[in-house]
């Protein structure tokens, strides 16, 4: 808005007090619009099945156990034939002449080469908005962005803040929204991760009415120590629809929210033998009969204000092998992170060690991303 003492000189002071009424009632009518989208829009979760069309990922509790399997194992699949210098003939120029928005308005580093490396595999253009590109309901609403982006490209690729902004996305967008990473999900990485669970530990699934099912894991046991964040929420659903059992072991303090808890409970819905969900504030528990250990960042983007609070909190919950041993992980436990990682978090004997699985997880990332692709906007979700 142009400054009140220029519109005076032009407008006379009459003018510009009537103007700087309504532009000061539309902003406010604005703001209150947002607000109310807001509270409509769930905060902290989303339901087991978008409402939205076209169908999108927001969480893997969007996806049946079936479709998250086959997911992973296309993500496997892909990888073992472009890598070996064959592309798949579903992915081959799959995406020419197409556009993928990639809306981040947090940095990265592994999700935007991921998934601009996974756009050009398939033929496609990435086109990359960052924070100082666009902003997610600034200037304009979310609805107003949905809408205009979502008629200009064939993909959007989202990584927010908040919940409800994707969400939001979603609801008014005429083409598939993917979320890259939010407050409360990250199916990308999830994907990946199981990926990386399912090439090291991972049978070859089970066999229904022609279809194959599941990933071979079902009694596996993944021990989560740290802060109960994003990436495990994404992963405990997974775990669940994948007859997988995690043990979590937080501080007091940062535990499960309640609606996440019954978001993760959910997922289990119609499978034979969920995964179990258990929660501790004592590390050795956490990883007793542990196959898998994993962590994350103590203080995610966003919550740098309460970094020294959180690292006396997260004290004693660094992964070590001393930890794994005096809590008894099974002999052949392996670590995740899905990075960045800092010291504080885990010891370099075991994130440099050879129990370490973080770089062919972080690798996996791009061939989630195309499995992701694949199944979402060629396949038009259709996942199989």
């Amino acid at each position: 808005m142009a400054s009140d003492k220029a519109l005076r000189d032009v407008l006379g002071n009459t003018l510009v007090e009537n103007y700087i009424t309504v532009k000061r009632a539309e902003s406010k009518k604005l703001n209150a619009m947002e607000a109310e989208a807001r509270r409509k829009c769930h905060s902290a979760a989303t339901p087991a099945t978008s409402p939205f069309a076209p169908r999108h990922l927001l969480s893997i509790a969007d996806l049946t156990p079936t479709e998250f399997a086959t997911l992973v194992r296309n993500a496997s699949s892909h990888k073992r034939a472009i890598k070996s210098g064959s592309i798949p003939q579903s992915l081959h120029g799959a995406l020419s002449g197409k556009t993928v928005a990639m809306m981040f308005s947090k940095r990265s580093t592994r999700t935007r080469i991921s998934t601009e490396g996974a756009v050009v595999q398939m033929g496609g253009h990435p086109m990359f908005l960052g924070k100082d590109d666009i902003q997610l309901g600034v200037n304009e609403s979310l609805y107003d962005t949905a809408v205009v982006v979502s008629s200009m490209v064939e993909c959007i690729v989202a990584r927010v803040g908040k919940h409800a902004d994707v969400a939001d996305l979603a609801k008014h967008s005429t083409k598939p929204v993917i979320n890259a990473l939010c407050d409360s999900y990250h199916p990308l990485q999830a994907i990946a991760d199981f990926q990386t669970i399912s090439e090291h530990f991972g049978g070859s699934g089970k066999t229904k009415g022609g279809k194959l099912e599941g990933l071979g894991l079902d009694g596996l046991k993944i021990a989560w120590v740290g802060d109960a964040n994003n990436v495990l929420f994404d992963m405990a659903i997974s775990a669940r629809k994948m007859g997988v059992d995690v043990n979590v072991a937080t501080p007091r303090g940062y535990e499960i929210p309640k609606e996440m808890l019954e978001i993760i409970e959910k997922a289990g819905e119609g499978v034979k033998s969920p995964g179990k969900l258990v929660q501790t504030n004592v590390p050795e528990e956490a990883v007793k009969g542990a196959d898998v250990l994993v962590t994350d960042t103590w203080v995610s983007m966003g919550q740098e204000e309460e970094a020294a609070k959180r690292l006396r909190d997260f004290a004693g919950f660094q992964i070590t092998s001393e930890l794994a041993k005096r809590g008894g992980a099974n002999e052949g436990w392996r670590f995740m992170h899905c990075l960045p990682r800092h010291p504080e978090e885990v010891a370099d004997e075991v994130f440099y060690g050879h129990r370490s699985l973080v770089f062919p997880e972080a690798e996996n990332r791009l061939w989630a991303a195309i499995s992701a692709l694949e199944g979402f906007v060629v396949n038009k979700g259709k996942i199989e």
